[in-house]
């Protein structure tokens, strides 16, 4: 079948979160872990092309995300492109120097658009977006504890501002005032700001409403830029509705385990509940990995992890406060320090699959797209939300396959980890 929608994600979590919000809107999806070498197998209308490439440099980012285009294209419906859809983190995480900015830059001079939105906004998660600030529930995102990221701190909350330092091209505002008055008020606009030279704009959304509004206003749109939440709006321009049978995965089995990477204020929490629950936890010290002992400390995790597996989920986490994150960096580097943990943590999920675990929830973008990578998973279905942005997914494989989530570190409830299981049961 050839897709409708093809989505490039800058990170596997982000993937899985946009396609849990296109699944919930009645599209079928499938995600792919990196570009493809073959044409698509499956009988989907949307491809999602996971890329990790947030945080690499922005030259590879570009070329990255080319190469996904090029192929996503290839896919078309009776031989028109999709729609392309480049998605982003909800917290808009980059830097002055990208990546955001580049590759929307690059993908539409590719696609020959002089037009684009950009917005993060995702109400069901508390990000919304109003007179072009980003907010992070009540807070503006530079007070909301991502100021600290250890690799994509944001310290400015205005979007048009921030976007402005990444890209070339003159950066504006679709404000709630338009927004809420729906497609017709929204495309004036859009005329408005391309009459004034204007290439992206960022669009205000504080509610799911709105963005039901704007996506109307986006179905000729070669070129779409933003969080996953936009993605709720885009489905029923396909003359689709949301159905159960989109999310159906297979029955799951086998053993159950969380590896966690994130050190976001949400998953610490998450982490912090699930030792109250009495289940086994085991943290990996950063520093430990140092010298060459990176594998001698796989393997004692693994030892301590393979009696307890029988009765129930286990968590090995790398989680830490902020401080303790920075000083860490200070002995290593940010990209050795982060590096090494995302290389062990990888190789732990590795060795729980190999010890018969077949139900995998990882916290964290980066340790998600190291898992992954370290799973040899090329592939995914897209099943149930367990919260907004996290779906179980289902990675087939000769023996049954895995059951995995791969939840962005600021996503789900403090119990996350022990309701993922119960909403796979």
């Amino acid at each position: 079948m050839k897709i409708q929608l093809g989505c490039i994600a800058d990170d596997f979590t982000g993937a899985t979160d946009l396609a849990n919000n296109l699944v919930r809107s009645g599209m079928r999806v499938v995600q792919t872990i990196g570009v493809p070498a073959g044409p698509l197998a499956a009988d989907v209308h949307a491809v999602v092309v996971a890329l990790k490439s947030r945080t690499i440099p922005a030259a590879e980012a570009i070329a990255q995300s080319l190469d996904a285009l090029k192929w996503l294209q290839a896919q078309g419906h009776n031989g028109q492109s999709p729609q392309i859809y480049f998605k982003y983190c909800s917290t808009f995480d980059s830097t002055p120097e990208g990546n955001i900015g580049p590759v929307t830059e690059a993908l539409m001079d590719a696609l020959g658009t002089d037009f684009t939105i950009a917005t993060p906004a995702f109400p069901d998660n508390g990000r919304t977006v109003f007179k072009g600030y980003l907010f992070a529930g009540n807070v503006l995102l530079n007070e909301s504890g991502m100021q600290n990221h250890p690799l994509t701190p944001m310290t400015d909350a205005n979007l048009v501002r921030v976007m402005q330092a990444q890209t070339k091209r003159k950066v504006g505002l679709i404000d709630y005032k338009t927004v809420t008055q729906g497609e017709t008020a929204i495309r004036a606009r859009i005329a408005a700001l391309r009459a004034e030279g204007v290439g992206v704009a960022v669009v205000d959304a504080t509610s799911n409403d709105d963005l039901h509004l704007l996506g109307p206003a986006l179905k000729d749109m070669p070129l779409v830029t933003a969080g996953s939440g936009v993605a709720i709006g885009l489905p029923a321009n396909f003359g689709l509705k949301p159905s159960l049978q989109a999310s159906q995965l297979p029955a799951a089995t086998g053993l159950q385990a969380v590896v966690s990477g994130s050190c976001s204020l949400a998953t610490n929490a998450q982490v912090a509940h699930f030792k109250t629950t009495g289940r086994p936890a085991m943290v990996i010290n950063p520093a430990a990995l140092m010298h060459g002992q990176s594998d001698a400390v796989v393997q004692q995790v693994l030892a301590w992890a393979a009696p307890l597996l029988k009765d129930g989920p286990v968590l090995v986490y790398s989680t830490a406060e902020p401080d303790a994150v920075k000083a860490v960096q200070a002995q290593l580097g940010v990209a050795e320090a982060g590096a090494l943990v995302e290389h062990a943590l990888a190789a732990v999920a590795r060795g729980l699959v190999d010890l018969g675990v077949k139900q995998l929830v990882v916290a964290g973008g980066e340790t998600s797209g190291a898992c992954v990578q370290a799973l040899g998973i090329a592939q995914l279905q897209i099943g149930p939300q367990i919260d907004p942005g996290v779906p179980w997914c289902h990675a087939p494989s000769e023996n049954g396959g895995v059951h995995i989530t791969l939840k962005s570190g600021n996503f789900g409830t403090e119990d996350f980890f022990s309701k993922a299981f119960t909403v796979l049961a």
